[in-house]
């Protein structure tokens, strides 16, 4: 199987021969070609561009430019390809680089990105994870060992010039109803730290003004952060330009389902085997907009779970009317409290939320006013039982907590 895109995560995104890019741009030219039914294999550099390291201090974390990110390997073209197809890809493998087997899972600051629960978590921390084959394991979180889901975070094709047009249009609407929040709404265009791969140095400085930020998931595919595309799935993707211009990056070890901490999972740069068809008209013969995709047979086993249920009353006792974000909240705040109790920190146990195989469910939306969600936790990623018990909880000696800031 060819390398189709060879990177060198000892060098900076922008030495990467045009290779990578940090926007989405309609125009941003295809690095590749293929032909449906290849297999191919693409490296990928981590979100950040290598913004941060292997250390004990979260420093990098809180002064991370996340105008930057993320970086994408890409675009690569798919011959025949044409608007109003699908473009079906098969994730067949997925790793880290193997002479550099780690990755980090971040709580972003308020300031800089923040997460599912900054109100309550609002300073930057970082925990850094070492890899040994499937598991994963940090010296910042003790205690805990996991087996890895890996996948990319981030996957997509290239929107339209009207795609885009509407991208912008509805997010800066959104932005303007709070214009001084922190974080912000959405994450407009910034021209200053755009990279558009092999676009043409003017025509990049004009693109760069409308070029989408690729923080968040659109009907493109994009920024979705589901765990479960991990190796053996399949991904059903919308065609909006031709050829397709298919981009990945984002490479994850682990995650939770919500990624609560921004970036909650374990977040690694490495490379992705992928295999690519088409399916000709498939948008208008499934009545499709937005990616769709089959799960894979081969992800970790974990038979027993604690679940965490949550309603739509928050933290101040306000009452919300089938509020799933609430209730999902109040789910993690309550699987917190509970961690805590075994000798965790607050940080550690939002860490483990974010970066373990936790599965996010809504369990219902009917009985009014309360949604109810829930929060798996395996319980067979812990050392020792945290089962409910007569005796109450035993604390563990936890000697560590997550990198902070100095």
């Amino acid at each position: 199987m060819q390398t189709l895109i060879t990177l060198d995560p000892a060098k900076p995104p922008e030495a990467q021969d045009g290779l990578v890019h940090n926007r989405w741009h309609p125009a941003i030219p295809m690095v590749a070609t293929v032909q449906p039914g290849e297999a191919f294999v693409v490296h990928c550099l981590e979100w950040t561009g290598g913004q941060i390291s292997n250390d004990d201090n979260a420093a990098d974390i809180r002064d991370a430019d996340l105008t930057r990110c993320h970086y994408l390997s890409g675009p690569i073209g798919i011959k025949g390809a044409q608007p109003g197809d699908l473009l079906v890809v098969d994730i067949l493998d997925v790793g880290p680089w193997s002479a550099n087997p780690w990755g980090f899972t971040g709580i972003f600051a308020r300031e800089n990105g923040g997460g599912l629960l900054t109100d309550f978590f609002p300073e930057a921390r970082k925990a850094c994870w070492d890899f040994q084959g499937i598991y994963a394991s940090s010296r910042h979180i003790p205690g805990v060992r996991l087996a890895g889901m890996v996948h990319p975070g981030l996957m997509g094709c290239l929107p339209s010039e009207a795609l885009l047009a509407e991208w912008n249009r509805r997010e800066a609407a959104l932005v303007a109803t709070a214009p001084d929040r922190v974080p912000p709404l959405a994450h407009v265009p910034c021209a200053k730290t755009a990279l558009l791969g092999r676009m043409p140095p003017q025509q990049a400085r004009e693109a760069a003004r409308e070029a989408a930020r690729t923080i968040p998931p659109r009907e493109h595919g994009g920024n979705c952060d589901i765990k479960n595309l991990t190796r053996g799935s399949r991904v059903y993707f919308p065609v909006y330009v031709p050829e397709a211009g298919l981009s990945v990056g984002d490479l994850h070890f682990s995650q939770g389902d919500g990624e609560i901490t921004f970036c909650g999972a374990i977040e690694m740069g490495g490379w992705i085997a992928l295999r690519v068809d088409l399916i000709k008209d498939g948008m208008a013969l499934y009545d499709l907009t937005q990616p769709i995709f089959q799960t894979s047979p081969v992800e970790p086993r974990y038979d027993s779970h604690l679940v965490f249920e949550g309603i739509s009353v928050d933290e101040q006792g306000r009452q919300f009317y089938l509020d799933a974000h609430v209730a999902y909240r109040r789910a993690c705040m309550q699987a917190i409290s509970y961690l805590k109790r075994f000798g965790y920190s607050g940080a550690q146990a939002y860490a483990i939320l974010g970066a373990a195989p936790v599965e996010g469910r809504i369990s219902s939306l009917v009985d009014v006013p309360n949604a109810c969600a829930t929060l798996w936790l395996p319980k067979g990623i812990f050392d020792f039982d945290i089962t409910p018990a007569t005796q109450g909880p035993i604390v563990q000696l936890m000697e560590s907590d997550l990198a902070s800031c100095s």
